[in-house]
């Protein structure tokens, strides 16, 4: 495991839980508002690295005081050995979140079928005719469909999660992203934080509160 970053403890990043949270190196998105620029890239110079035993340890050390743990990143989907390290994870009573792109709905199937998770949050971060722009690069529009349909359909606890960027997205985008949401999933709208901007001229963007931070769970 390629791991970025490591936050002992958290009160917000697991719904109802206290968790530790593992930042995984890279992503295969590039996107402009992203303001975890450093863990883009999958290594390079100055690439910082956490020994995957360190962050066990610790684990390890935790367990009865901490819930749970979140894998975020980056892209977690993208790590090799994500099976095996959520395995080692859950052999210590950790319940797992994982956050992501949703790019990779086969590692999913995967996870969901071994029973390495407990919750999921995945970004639908605009409405598939602008995924590109959203995500600087190519998406993957299908495997991002494919994903969304997984996730809602597994049974476990999840959420789909949209930054709203307004220099990027209008309102009648974050409407039809509402759409794409399956009846009964929750819809969280997550405020946007230009500051640290992986696109340098989102940066000077000045944020205004005029809209709830999230959207009720539909309904079958």
């Amino acid at each position: 495991m390629r791991i970025g970053g490591f936050q002992s403890f958290s009160l917000s990043d697991y719904p109802g839980m206290t968790a530790a949270i593992v930042f995984t190196q890279g992503c295969n998105f590039r996107c402009p508002f992203c303001h975890n620029g450093a863990l883009i890239p999958a290594c390079g110079e100055g690439c910082a690295s956490i020994p995957e035993m360190t962050v066990l340890r610790h684990l390890h050390e935790r367990r009865g005081l901490l819930d749970g743990v979140v894998v975020t990143g980056g892209e977690p989907t993208l790590q090799p050995d994500l099976p095996r390290f959520l395995r080692r994870i859950r052999e210590m009573g950790y319940a797992v979140k994982l956050d992501t792109n949703g790019s990779r709905p086969g590692v999913l199937r995967r996870l969901l079928a071994e029973n390495l998770v407990d919750y999921i949050a995945m970004d639908i971060k605009a409405p598939m005719a602008c995924y590109d722009r959203l995500t600087g690069v190519a998406a993957p529009v299908r495997a991002i469909r494919g994903s969304i349909r997984l996730i809602a359909r597994s049974g476990i606890s999840h959420e789909f999660r949209t930054t709203v960027v307004k220099p990027l997205l209008s309102e009648s985008d974050i409407l039809a992203i509402a759409e794409m949401v399956p009846s009964g999933s929750p819809h969280t709208l997550q405020d946007f934080n230009p500051e640290h901007a992986y696109d340098p001229a989102l940066r000077t963007f000045v944020p205004t509160p005029d809209r709830e931070d999230s959207l009720d769970s539909k309904t079958a």
